[in-house]
């Protein structure tokens, strides 16, 4: 059960010039400025709704709704406002702002407490700023598998591309395996059938003088997992005792890991005191929204209490000195837990995502919404626009590349580094190099 909405504000507005801003509740949802005539980007099915959006709050049809910050420039020349819940890491009210005649009128099923600013970008900057975090600590180069190779990395194809970053004189400091290395969502520690030695692949990458990384979605449990079959009491239930569905993801269902569970905890613990062990210090922890959905848990805690406690024990095991990015997480309860975050839904060699859907893969929705959350770098973490992709067979390339280097932040390549032409090793080596200045 929520709250109800309850009204917080009645603003006037000159409709023809009025912007909203909606912040999406995690990496993947649509996050942006609308004028009060435009529709605002919703999810185009349940399962996006589940997995790229926050789940259990619909938005009625003609409604704008932010999740823990909302913000109007009311386009009469007035102060702009934003409403913003007061204690994020633990509470994030759903915002909502209809439209009556020469009226915005703001509600929240939550407490808010309002701003003012003189533009959209930069109130968004001033609430972050008075949270008072510490500046984050430089973010490294990297290079990711997830572009080029998807779940079907190998090995080998690590190898390659190692040797590729010395050959075409790269200044990678990570290469980061993502998506593919293990056998099943839940059991981190089995490698597929395309990796022969986790910790060989660490160790040549460390002896060619780079970091190794690698990434997990820590809080998914994939129903034909071991984990899954062997500990069926580790999972999070729905109200009906079933364990809870957290969507469907490249045709796996998704069940949720119980980190308030003391075993199930000891094991989150274990993946990465391993993986920490076998030499890698970069972490890229991926889907983390599931952390933090409702439902029923060991200890009765809430999400957001047992998703913040997830992260903790993952950065207890890791230590302070590795660096933690995170991925589909809940923006406002990640607050101070993470390195670098994730802004914005996938890119992809394609410009247009599928059926037009904001939270899906593509160039468009990875600029709208990373470009929209330009206000947290630097404030909350290194923002994360997701991949360089320079390829010749890359859609928009230069565009794309050109919204990457115009962020800034984490920069990471993504491609296939041999199949890079003059153009793609020349951008991808003045992007990566100016980070280095």
């Amino acid at each position: 059960m929520h709250n109800p909405f309850t009204p917080a504000a009645a603003v006037p507005v000159d409709t023809r010039t009025a912007r909203v801003h909606e912040e999406g509740w995690q990496s993947w949802s649509p996050s942006g400025s609308y004028a009060l005539g435009a529709a605002p980007r919703r999810p185009t099915n349940d399962n996006r709704a589940t997995v790229c959006q926050r789940p259990g709050r619909a938005v009625p049809a003609g409604v704008f709704q932010g999740e823990g910050l909302l913000a109007l420039d009311p386009g009469d020349g007035s102060p702009v406002r934003l409403w913003a819940a007061p204690d994020p890491l633990h509470e994030v009210p759903s915002i909502r702002l209809t439209v009556a005649g020469p009226v915005a009128e703001v509600a929240a099923d939550g407490p808010v407490k309002e701003w003012t600013g003189t533009d959209v970008q930069s109130v968004l900057a001033e609430w972050a700023d008075s949270l008072a975090l510490p500046a984050p600590r430089p973010a490294p180069t990297v290079w990711c598998s997830w572009h080029a190779y998807f779940t079907a990395v190998t090995e080998d194809d690590v190898h390659e591309n190692l040797r590729a970053m010395d050959t075409l004189d790269l200044p990678i400091d990570v290469v980061q395996i993502d998506d593919g290395h293990q056998k099943a969502l839940g059991d981190w520690l089995t490698l597929s059938g395309r990796f022969r030695s986790r910790q060989g692949v660490a160790d040549t990458i460390r002896a060619r003088g780079r970091r190794a990384g690698i990434r997990t979605a820590p809080f998914l449990v994939d129903p034909a997992s071991e984990l899954a079959a062997t500990h069926p009491d580790w999972l999070v239930r729905d109200p009906d005792g079933g364990p809870l569905h957290a969507g469907r993801d490249r045709g796996h269902d998704l069940y949720v890991l119980d980190t308030t569970h003391p075993a199930a905890a000891a094991c989150l613990t274990e993946v990465f005191a391993t993986l920490r062990a076998e030499g890698y210090d970069y972490f890229k922890t991926d889907f983390l929204y599931a952390g933090a959905m409702d439902g029923v848990r060991h200890s009765g805690a809430d999400a957001l209490t047992a998703y913040r406690l997830g992260v903790a024990l993952i950065r207890e095991a890791i230590g302070a000195d590795a660096y933690l990015l995170g991925c589909g997480a809940p923006v406002l309860p990640s607050i101070g837990l993470f390195d670098a975050m994730r802004v914005s839904p996938d890119t992809a060699p394609h410009r247009r995502p599928e059926a037009g859907d904001y939270s899906r893969p593509g160039q468009d929705p990875a600029e709208f919404t990373g470009a929209a959350r330009q206000w947290q770098h630097e404030r909350l973490w290194t923002n994360d626009p997701d991949c360089l992709l320079a390829r010749p067979a890359v859609e928009t390339r230069a565009r794309w590349a050109a919204h990457v280097e115009a962020v800034g932040g984490l920069v990471a390549s993504g491609d296939r580094l041999l199949s890079l032409d003059p153009w793609g090793v020349e951008t991808t080596r003045r992007i990566l190099t100016g980070v280095h200045r």
